[in-house]
Order: C-alpha cells, then sequence, then structure tokens
C-alpha cells in the first residue's frame, strides 16, 4: 500500500459544470490532491482554473453544450491532445426546472433529462472506452441527489434525471469493474449553491430543511472534497456501485 492512497499526482481528471458551486469545489480539492484539471463548462470558469492553478496544477477550459452528445467527442479529443490520458471523469453538470407536476412541460423535461442524465451515461461511456483502451483502469463519479432517493415536490424531471443516475451508476460500474473502472455516484444534500437559491430565499421553506438537518446547516462545497478525493484516488479502488449521501444526516432523520 502506498504511503498516501488519497494521492492524485500526475492524474488527469475532467470536472464538469466547475465554473461555480459544488462542481467547483470538487475541482479544486482534487487539484489540492495533486490532479490537473479539464474544466467543461457553458462560461468562462476564470474563477475556478485560478483556485486549480494556485495548487501548483493545470487547467484546460473547454466550452461545451453537454445536453448536446455529440460535443463529448471533442471533448475528450481536446483533452487527450492536452493530458495524452484521463484518469478521472466526475460527471457534474445539470440543471433543474420547477413546477407542479400537472402544468409541467415537455421542454422542462426533456431540457433536464438530456442534461442530467443522457449525457451523464454517454460521457461516462466515453471514459471507460477510454480507460478500456489505455488498460489503466480509471474512475467515473457521477453526481446524483437527496432526490435519487426521495420524491421531492414540484421538480418532476429532476427527480427522474437524478434516480436515474444512481440506477446507472449500478448498472455502469457491474458491466466495467472488470476492466479496473469504479463507477460511484456522490449524493448532495441540501448544499448553498445557484440551485437552491429559491428555497434558503424563501424563510419559511429554510427553517423547515434546517430543523430536519441533523447537523443544522447547508452544505457547502469544501463539504464535498473529501468524497471524491476518496472515490477519485486508490483509496476506493473496491467501492463499486454505491451513491454516498453528503447530507448532514438528512437522509438519516
Amino acid at each position: 500500500m502506498v504511503l498516501n492512497p488519497f494521492d492524485l499526482a500526475g492524474r488527469v481528471a475532467i470536472v464538469t459544470g466547475c465554473n461555480t458551486g459544488l462542481g467547483q469545489g470538487m475541482a479544486r480539492a482534487l487539484a489540492q490532491a495533486g490532479a490537473d484539471i479539464v474544466g467543461v463548462n457553458v462560461t468562462e470558469p476564470a474563477e475556478t482554473a485560478q483556485q486549480v492553478q494556485a495548487c501548483g496544477r493545470r487547467f484546460l477550459d473547454l466550452r461545451a453544450d453537454l445536453a448536446d452528445i455529440a460535443t463529448i467527442a471533442q471533448v475528450m479529443q481536446q483533452t487527450l491532445a492536452w493530458a495524452g490520458k484521463l484518469d478521472i471523469l466526475v460527471n457534474n453538470a445539470g440543471i433543474i426546472r420547477r413546477d407542479d407536476a400537472l402544468r409541467f412541460s415537455e421542454k422542462d423535461w426533456d431540457d433536464v433529462i438530456d442534461l442530467n442524465l443522457k449525457s451523464v451515461f454517454f460521457f461516462a461511456q466515453a471514459a471507460a472506452r477510454q480507460f478500456v483502451a489505455q488498460k489503466s483502469g480509471g474512475k467515473i463519479i457521477n453526481v446524483a441527489s437527496m432526490l435519487s432517493f426521495q420524491g421531492g415536490v414540484r421538480v418532476p424531471s429532476y427527480t427522474a434525471s437524478k434516480s436515474g443516475v444512481m440506477g446507472i451508476t449500478r448498472l455502469m460500474a457491474n458491466e466495467w469493474a472488470q476492466h479496473g473502472v469504479n463507477v460511484n455516484a456522490i449524493a448532495p444534500g441540501y448544499m448553498a449553491t445557484n440551485n437552491t437559491a429559491p428555497l434558503r430565499a424563501d424563510a419559511d421553506r429554510s427553517a423547515a430543511i434546517l430543523e430536519r438537518i441533523p447537523a443544522g446547516r447547508w452544505g457547502t462545497p469544501d463539504d464535498l472534497a473529501g468524497p471524491v478525493v476518496f472515490l477519485a484516488s486508490g483509496a476506493s479502488d473496491y467501492v463499486n456501485g454505491y451513491t454516498i449521501a453528503v447530507d448532514g444526516g438528512w437522509l438519516a432523520r
């Protein structure tokens, strides 16, 4: 066993949706552990790039709308041209749309499913093919949600997508573990991010949420640092198909 099984020195990680929030926190954590980062976003991740480079690691800024899975091949090509390999994929990019299920539109359904579920599978597929070709194994970390376990309200397509993420994480782990590819997921709880801004702005709803969280606070991007480094490193080589809830105890309540 190496002295530090969490060391990611020399590894290359793609992190999607890392311009702000949880994705930024995970990219920063992987860089702190030694990985070079490829950030895939629709907007400039200037702050994330600065944070990664401050760790002494390289950062490649790629722009892509992953709702169009045709962009995935280009991202992979650019990554390999820049780094020569890939070791880690963090499938974090996602959106949410809110409306009552009785009124929910087909567009809001398709937009969320295309980015949150369809692109997650096909990006994981592309990464796994590369890992198999490299004969090196690799780590795929999908981002699930509390709504992978619960129904929620007013977010039907988001709930469907995140339930699907947990399911395909298990399927991919079943098929790809034989190739040394670990596929797992992180399910963040109620985090202080852009997605939860409407909830935190609603004093009554925010108070009700906090009352149920044993930790007594909203989560932060730094709360995902340990779990993402664990799942990206050799420390998790025998962890397959599991979704780790990082929720301050929400699901245990």
